[in-house]
């Protein structure tokens, strides 16, 4: 049975399939003068706190594709790894080659239930933290990424507030990633970006199969 989404669709390769040449030309030029306008009405340029949230996989690989671009165009990045660091991640390895920009600070011991030493994750969780702040503070490193950060506020390892007041001592231009599914709503609220990762499928729930290098870690 046919949805209403699927309908439209249908409806929109159907117009767009009916077009001339000469009408799909007009149609793309005129959507081009409209993107151009909007483009040419942003003038904004300032440092964005970014939120990759959700129950669906991608939070840490979307922000690390914009670690690989700020390295590309020659800045300084800091990444910080709250839960992660009982194992050596393979990101680590693969941006070795870029240890004059970048520095990797792998703080965690694993997830909760493999440490099962709930003092001893506060204590790794706010060292972690302030480690990232000397990040923050300063205005040489141009992107900061918090991995797995949300998951250490979540938890309770670290307070709303005092992530809240470390992001207003970033500079203008700097931008900070804080990642991890259950972002506070407090923090979605605070910045610029927010992306929620949707889960629909996953192999580990629905085929029972584990975590594998390349793909989970």
């Amino acid at each position: 049975m046919e949805t209403n989404t699927d309908l439209e669709l249908n409806q929109t390769i159907d117009r767009a399939t009916a077009l001339t040449p000469e009408q799909h030309k007009q149609k793309m030029q005129r959507r081009k003068e409209v993107q151009e306008q909007r483009i040419a009405e942003k003038s904004g340029d300032k440092g964005l706190i970014i939120v990759n949230t959700g129950n669906g996989k991608g939070k840490t690989t979307a922000a690390l594709g914009m670690v690989l671009r700020s390295l590309g165009h020659g800045y300084r990045v800091a990444i910080v790894q709250f839960i992660k660091g009982a194992w050596e991640p393979a990101e680590k390895a693969a941006f070795a080659k870029w240890e004059n920009q970048l520095e990797f600070h792998a703080m965690g011991e694993g997830f909760t239930w493999e440490t099962q030493d709930r003092d001893r994750d506060i204590q790794k969780a706010q060292e972690a933290w302030e480690k990232s702040l000397t990040f923050i503070r300063n205005p040489e490193f141009q992107l900061v990424l918090l991995d797995e950060i949300n998951i250490a506020l979540k938890l309770g390892y670290l307070q709303i507030e005092q992530i809240l007041v470390g992001l207003e001592e970033k500079p203008a231009k700097s931008h900070i990633i804080l990642t991890g599914r259950g972002a506070p709503t407090a923090l979605i609220e605070r910045a610029d970006l927010v992306t929620e990762m949707t889960l629909v499928k996953h192999p580990f729930k629905e085929q029972g199969i584990k975590a594998q290098p390349g793909i989970e870690f």
